[in-house]
């Protein structure tokens, strides 16, 4: 059981956020990755509707229980069927809608699924165990040689891919990669070295995104998601890397938009310092015009 109202996840740039939305009384918002429900309960005191979706049913469950308000709906769901969703419950024109795309605290701490190389744990990094067939062991182990170089080259940003893709694949005729610390080992990586541990950060960050899809579900969401908001409402997205942050700039380009920020917004050095895993996240808005 998930006690701690930040257990689950610390909500990046809240206030930022809450700004860029526009919260108006009785308008209808989507939080396309509820998590644990930060930004959704920000919106609830100001008397916006909000339609929460996440594909990890541990989230879902998590508000469920710590949420309580009529104004609220749930959908355990990916974003990428976001235009499905929404029309489910009635949401086919809303005001606003946000995208935080960062994986959870709760998942990387104490999900199991094998998010973090910083413990032992199974290799699976589905987000939804019950829908998705793909686990990371699979990927790690069934791939051949081009297609694991082709996933760290496309998705681990700087790594080298064709020396991990073959280490990989030599360790795994000696014994199967089944674990976070397999595939640390089987990478050839020694994590004394700080030089490693960002490497093992993008190998891991690479499989995941592999597994989940995470890029092929953004770019099918963004012009579902731009389709459902009222002109003048609000498309917000929290993103975490660099491949993200690209597929918004690019795709965004294509809609019926202005950004409202012309340089993302960053986390200050406060909230750096209270949540070191905001460091790296970018917020971007938009408006339909």
């Amino acid at each position: 059981m998930i006690r701690n109202e930040n257990e689950f996840h610390t909500p990046v740039l809240l206030s930022q956020v809450i700004v860029g939305l526009n919260i108006k009384k009785g308008g209808l918002y989507i939080d396309a990755t509820i998590g644990g429900g930060g930004h959704t309960r920000e919106i609830l005191q100001l008397e916006g509707k909000v339609l929460g979706i996440d594909q990890d049913p541990n989230a879902v469950e998590y508000v469920k229980d710590h949420i309580q308000n009529p104004n609220l709906l749930l959908q355990v769901g990916n974003f990428r069927d976001i235009k499905e969703i929404a029309q489910k419950f009635g949401f086919n024109k809303v005001d606003g809608i946000l995208f935080d795309l960062g994986i959870s605290s709760y998942q990387l701490d104490k999900g199991s699924k094998g998010f973090s190389f910083l413990k032992d744990e199974p290799l699976d990094m589905r987000m939804d165990k019950r829908s998705w067939p793909v686990t990371a062991e699979k990927v790690v182990n069934k791939y051949s040689v081009s297609e694991l170089y082709d996933i760290f080259t496309l998705f681990a940003e700087e790594i080298d891919s064709r020396d991990v893709s073959k280490n990989i694949v030599r360790a795994r005729k000696i014994k199967p990669i089944k674990t976070t610390a397999d595939l640390v080992s089987a990478a050839g990586l020694d994590l004394a070295k700080i030089e490693d541990i960002g490497k093992a950060a993008r190998i891991f960050q690479a499989v995941r995104i592999e597994v989940n899809q995470e890029l092929e579900n953004l770019k099918r969401a963004i012009p579902e998601a731009t389709a459902l908001l009222v002109r003048g409402g609000r498309l917000l997205f929290i993103s975490f890397h660099s491949l993200e942050d690209r597929i918004i700039k690019k795709q965004m380009k294509n809609e019926k938009v202005i950004e409202l920020t012309k340089k993302p917004i960053v986390p200050d050095e406060k909230e750096q310092r209270i949540n070191p895993r905001s460091r790296s996240a970018k917020l971007r808005i938009y408006e339909k015009i």
